[in-house]
């Protein structure tokens, strides 16, 4: 019998940025340090992501001490020292969320822009930012969409291909997904549905939500270029939620119970199972 384990772990500093993969993190609260502490926003303040701008795909922010460097595809790049307080402005997420966000260096501004062809304001969470998730764990989360992790298997993936692959289509990579956590070892696709209760290395997790997608999968990761309609095609013909408005799923939304560190290769360990055919967690977000 297959022993299941951590298989990748990545962080997204800036949110809806490439991602960052990693061989062991330190995870709080809000979830792998560093992960979405940073976001873009339009001159309202509202927040910008691949759904609209997929080019961000290929845009990278990495941190380096207190300084973040930027990089691009035939850029320039830019090394900025990050702000953790001063100037503050109103941003907000989906409509739901009203907060402020510290604002970075204009210099960042302009190079986001001038990449995206469109403004773009780069601002930090502030110092007493406190943002609960939603669901039967709710956690925190920092500029996350709602919650401090994304939980993904690599079983999950394989269904899921095989599918794509049995109606002519190609396979996509597991990044479509932008998980944090990914596990092997699980037999079945879609074991992480019913989690209520797991421990990964030092780390306790706890069961959200489903993790209803966007159009963001559609997104090649590599070239920011929208290569739709998979993996939603697929996924809408045996993963629809109806509980969830009737969005399609893959992966969990994870809230983070007691923080410690992780490692690729720790042993996952389930304390408590979701009974069958239930799911504790409909959307009822406030």
């Amino acid at each position: 019998m297959s022993v299941a384990k951590v298989a990748a772990l990545a962080y997204y500093p800036v949110k809806g940025l490439a991602g960052i993969p990693v061989e062991t993190a330190d995870v709080g609260p809000t979830g792998l340090l560093n992960d979405r502490l940073f976001m873009l926003v339009q001159p309202d303040g509202t927040f910008l992501s691949q759904r609209k701008l997929p080019a961000m795909a290929t845009l990278r922010a990495e941190l380096a001490g207190d300084a973040l460097r930027l990089s691009a595809p035939g850029a320039p790049d830019l090394e900025i020292e990050i702000r953790y307080d001063g100037k503050r402005r109103d941003v907000s997420l989906f409509e739901k969320w009203f907060g402020q966000g510290i604002v970075q260096d204009p210099a960042a501004d302009e190079w986001f822009s001038a990449r995206l062809g469109a403004p773009a304001a780069l601002v930090r969470v502030t110092p007493e930012h406190e943002r609960p998730g939603w669901g039967v764990n709710r956690g925190l989360t920092g500029f996350g969409d709602a919650h401090a992790l994304m939980i993904t298997s690599q079983a999950s993936l394989d269904g899921l291909n095989a599918r794509i692959l049995e109606h002519g289509g190609n396979a996509i990579p597991m990044n479509r997904f932008r998980p944090n956590l990914v596990v092997s070892g699980w037999a079945e696709p879609h074991t992480e549905d019913k989690v209520l209760r797991m421990t990964a290395g030092a780390v306790e997790i706890g069961y959200s939500a489903r993790g209803i997608r966007c159009a963001v999968p559609t997104v090649d990761q590599a070239t920011g270029a929208k290569s739709g309609p998979e993996p939603t095609r697929t996924l809408a013909t045996y993963r629809r939620e109806p509980a969830y408005g009737g969005g399609v799923s893959f992966g969990v939304k994870g809230a983070v119970l007691a923080p410690g560190n992780i490692q690729v290769g720790d042993e996952i360990t389930v304390q408590e199972w979701i009974p069958d055919g239930t799911d504790p967690a409909p959307d009822r977000r406030s």
